[in-house]
């Protein structure tokens, strides 16, 4: 967590300790641009009450945004989604069958009513950035943070 004297704001959830080396990319940037952060392990098809008990009750617990990174049939960001009012983005993870194809495809196909942003596949990092610029529509201290990131790519 970026700072374990606030409040997440940002719900990590992957479908898998597999996924974790991946969603490494995602913590990183959270904790370079100061966004507090909570992560859980939980499967849409083999633990689904977590899922729904952690989803549900993300909001009041002051969760602003939600990643959700799962591969092959990854419903993992759309059942979350079913589950809370909170934006979702999705990770699509690169999957040895279908090299990811199946995760992104599974991802962008959510029926109407239940939208999941999603990044390219494997694209923890820009969903970071993606929860962090969501956060800084409504909190200076994040927008400035996406300001400074962006300022020193153009001098990189």
């Amino acid at each position: 967590m970026a700072d374990t004297e606030k409040t997440p704001l940002v719900g990590i959830i992957m479908g898998s300790q597999s996924d974790m080396p991946v969603m490494e990319g995602c913590t990183a940037e959270l904790d370079e641009l100061g966004v507090p952060y909570e992560l859980v392990i939980a499967s849409a098809h083999r633990t689904p009450d977590k899922v729904h008990e952690w989803a549900g009750s993300a909001a009041e617990r002051g969760i602003k945004v939600i990643i959700a990174a799962a591969g092959k049939a990854a419903h993992l960001g759309g059942v979350v989604a079913a589950f809370t009012p909170l934006p979702v983005i999705g990770v699509p993870m690169k999957t040895s069958d279908l090299g990811g194809m199946d995760s992104l495809l599974s991802m962008v196909q959510m029926p109407s009513g239940v939208p999941v942003a999603c990044v390219a596949i494997n694209g923890a990092k820009n969903a970071a950035i993606y929860a962090t610029q969501i956060l800084g529509a409504t909190m200076p201290e994040y927008c400035d943070a996406i300001v400074k990131m962006k300022e020193q790519m153009a001098e990189a």
